[in-house]
């Protein structure tokens, strides 16, 4: 009997799973006032690997600069964060 048959099947791998990469605040200090910051930007300066990924920015480190952030989640934190230093948060549809 081969191997993989013998061996028991352990887990559970969720097909529809979106994967996100995690952009933190302090992170996006280093673009300049004003910028418009995409999923295609992060890629350029490495922040996101991969092409195919979805972008969610969270709340950790401080952002004092006004910045236009598109992504497809923020968490209520980092969208506080964004607005208060006089950015704006927009969400980015995800289509399946």
């Amino acid at each position: 009997m081969p191997l993989q048959r013998r061996l028991p099947k352990r887990g559970f791998h969720n097909p529809f799973r979106i994967e996100m990469s995690v952009v933190n605040l302090g992170q996006l200090e280093t673009f300049a006032v004003g910028t418009e910051v995409t999923p295609e930007t992060l890629i350029e300066h490495g922040y996101v690997s991969g092409k195919n990924r979805r972008v969610k920015v969270l709340a950790d480190g401080a952002l004092s600069k006004a910045l236009t952030i598109k992504a497809h989640g923020f968490s209520a934190k980092a969208k506080e964060k964004i607005e208060a230093a006089g950015g704006k948060a927009e969400l980015i549809a995800i289509h399946a």
